[in-house]
């Protein structure tokens, strides 16, 4: 089997990167003020979690973060940020279904990861 290319290993400064953005965009999209946030159809904001915590998780993974250490501080982090939401000056407000979106985020991240591994070796 063809080895990939350089940049796309594991622990590589592109896969350290990939994260440090991915950290990047969580902060504006989670600590926005409300003002900044943009109105969406019912059930976006709960995708956009979801999608925002998947990416948070595989690209951790592929900077080579420890999935059992990496899962317990995204779950650590999305709980932190919703209850900032709810008492910050940001006008936002804290949610449970958010959470559990980021919950499954942050799982469905490290299963797709695990996936994806299994694919190249298997």
């Amino acid at each position: 089997m063809p080895h990939p290319h350089p940049a796309l290993a594991v622990h590589g400064a592109l896969a350290r990167g990939v994260f440090a953005v991915a950290v990047l965009v969580s902060l504006a999209v989670l600590f926005a003020p409300a003002d900044d946030v943009p109105s969406a159809p019912p059930g976006v904001d709960t995708l956009v979690h979801l999608l925002l915590f998947a990416a948070l998780a595989a690209s951790g993974r592929w900077a080579g973060a420890r999935a059992g250490t990496l899962a317990w501080l995204l779950v650590g982090y999305a709980a932190v940020s919703e209850v900032v939401q709810g008492v910050s000056a940001l006008g936002r407000s804290a949610s449970v279904a958010d959470w559990a979106a980021d919950v499954v985020g942050v799982l469905t991240g490290l299963l797709a990861w695990t996936w994806a591994g299994r694919r190249r070796t298997g």
